[in-house]
């Protein structure tokens, strides 16, 4: 299993890549260019988040504020 650091890292290059395809589909007017980018921006939050689950379980916390 990889680490938290790891995820995190792969998640914010995953979701830079889809912003700049997202981006250069608009700008060709390529809607499944910019789709695939869209997908590809949301698995990489989808990874940060991962990596922000697995610290928050390391830890025993989380940054949640809405419970006491």
């Amino acid at each position: 299993m990889k680490d938290s650091k790891t995820d995190k890292a792969e998640g914010m290059i995953d979701k830079a890549s889809g912003k700049a395809k997202e981006a250069v589909g608009k700008a060709t007017k390529d809607r499944d260019t910019e789709a695939k980018g869209r997908a590809q921006a949301s698995r990489g939050d989808a990874k940060k988040a991962k990596g922000n689950l697995k610290d928050a379980t390391k830890t025993g916390r989380s940054d949640r504020t809405d419970r006491p």
